[in-house]
C-alpha cells in the first residue's frame, strides 16, 4: 500500500488522495523549510539580483526535493535542519550578549 509508505508531510497533505493539491503544499512546505534553513545557516548580505538569483535556483531545486519528498523523509529533515541551526543562533546571541556584559 503506498499510504504506509509515504513521508509525514506527504501523508499530512494526503498526496496520495489528492495529488495535485497535496503536492502543491508539499512543494511550498519544502521551499519554505529550505528558505529558513538558507537564511539560519547560509545567507549573507547581498545585493538584490543575487538574492533573487540565489532564490530562483533555490526554488528549482526545491522541485526535485519534493518528488523525493513523497517518499523520503526531505521535509522532516529540514525542519531538524532548521531547529538546529534555530538552537544554535540563540546560544551564539546568548553568548555574545554575554561577552559584551564582562
Amino acid at each position: 500500500m503506498i499510504a504506509e509508505r509515504l513521508s509525514f508531510f506527504a501523508a499530512l497533505y494526503k498526496v496520495d488522495e489528492n495529488p495535485e493539491l497535496g503536492m502543491w503544499m508539499l512543494y511550498i512546505t519544502i521551499i519554505l523549510l529550505c528558505v529558513v534553513v538558507f537564511k539560519l545557516g547560509f545567507a549573507k548580505k547581498l545585493p538584490l539580483a543575487k538574492s533573487a538569483v540565489i532564490y530562483l535556483f533555490l526554488i528549482l531545486g526545491c522541485t526535485v526535493l519534493t518528488f523525493l519528498g513523497v517518499f523520503l523523509p526531505i521535509g522532516e529533515g529540514l525542519v531538524v535542519a532548521a531547529l538546529i541551526l534555530i538552537i544554535y543562533k540563540i546560544r551564539l546571541h546568548q553568548q555574545k550578549k554575554q561577552e559584551a556584559g564582562m
